[in-house]
């Protein structure tokens, strides 16, 4: 398949951003589409199989669709609808479940052309930009919402698996069905794609910044997923208020609570936990190795671990330094291309699990 040519709308003639928000919504909102997924649950003897709902939007005009990973994740059925009224099917061309996004592509028309949708520049994005978003909220239909950008660069606690990526947080009300639709500027262009919300909230939602969503369609595109390095493990950050609670010495660092079985971490004896604990709202397993330090880079912080985790290179070596029943230890792991999960691949008869990992770091 030949690939898109994805371009970053500019600054766009001064009428454009200035229009109202119902011309605004008029204008983009043929772009926006309603997925329906059907999914079977073979494990369950009730309720197996599911019908959801969830939005997304055309950003080329062969087709090409996007939207969040687990709205599509485990479909045994795909089909989009568009604003028109249309039901068209639809194939898989590639999901990350770590990113939460997915490409989609719809048979493009014989005559005509597909309403298409500009991506915008996240990294100039600043909270108090006024923003829209426009979806399929709770089966009603196609709708539009607006607001503001609330706060960017977030990392949230409850995606632990996006550490490196930090969302756009925005009180524009995201509700399910939302989930993949497009956060637009007043240019009308995507500013970000709406990921989820703080149900104990009230209009706080995140979206995945538009740079990360088109950095990764060609590799969603040609290979169905993105390579990622593979280090194996599962686990926690060990901080000062936490290391305050136990009465035996426990140092800063990443506590290592599970091992891949083969993974690199496993190869090079780097051993996981054992004994179940729980503190407060947090579960750890502990007796497991904690990683002090990524080749000359101490973990002491969040921030820390991610730098020591930007190292990582495949078929390339890295230091690691574990304090183990207490000592330290050298450890060196040669690097590996992250395995294949379920999910990576747009296979329809896949069974999937839904990306997991609350209050935890996962480390792939």
């Amino acid at each position: 398949m030949a690939l898109a040519l994805i371009v970053f709308s500019p600054a766009n003639a001064a009428a454009d951003c200035n229009q109202s928000i119902a011309k605004l919504y008029k204008a983009k909102s043929p772009a926006v589409v309603r997925i329906t997924a059907l999914t079977i649950n073979p494990y369950r003897k009730e309720d197996r199989v599911q019908l959801e709902t969830g939005s997304g939007f055309i950003f080329d005009g062969i087709g090409l669709v996007m939207t969040n990973s687990h709205t599509v994740f485990g479909a045994q059925i795909l089909s989009i609808t568009l604003d028109d009224g249309t039901t068209l099917p639809v194939k898989l061309l590639g999901a990350d479940p770590i990113y939460d996004l997915a490409i989609l592509q719809i048979p493009a028309p014989k005559k005509g052309g597909l309403p298409v949708l500009k991506f915008a520049d996240s990294d100039l994005v600043q909270p108090g930009d006024e923003v829209i978003a426009i979806g399929n909220p709770m089966g009603l239909g196609q709708t539009i919402t607006s607001g503001i950008v609330s706060a960017i660069n977030r990392i949230l606690p409850d995606r632990p698996r996006m550490l490196a990526q930090p969302m756009i947080q925005t009180d524009t009300p995201i509700n399910p069905g939302n989930s993949g639709g497009p956060i637009l500027n007043r240019c009308g262009d995507v500013i970000g794609i709406a990921s989820e919300i703080l149900g104990n909230a009230q209009n706080i939602g995140f979206a995945i910044p538009s740079n990360l969503a088109s950095s990764v369609i060609g590799s969603l595109i040609e290979k169905g997923r993105l390579i990622r390095p593979w280090l194996g493990i599962d686990g926690s950050m060990i901080d000062e208020e936490l290391g305050k609670v136990f009465a035996f010495p426990l140092p800063n660092g990443f506590l290592v609570e599970a091992v891949e079985p083969n993974s690199p971490a496993n190869l090079a004896g780097i051993t996981g936990g054992h004994l179940p604990v729980k503190i407060g709202l947090r579960t750890l397993i502990l007796g497991g190795d904690i990683i002090v330090a990524i080749n000359d880079i101490e973990i002491k912080e969040v921030k820390d671990l991610q730098r020591g985790l930007d190292l990582l290179q495949i078929g390339k070596k890295i230091q690691f330094k574990i304090f183990r029943q207490g000592k330290i230890i050298i450890s060196e792991l040669m690097i590996t291309e992250r395995p294949l999960q379920p999910g990576d691949l747009p296979e329809a008869s896949q069974i999937f699990t839904a990306p997991e990992g609350k209050g935890k770091i996962m480390v792939q």
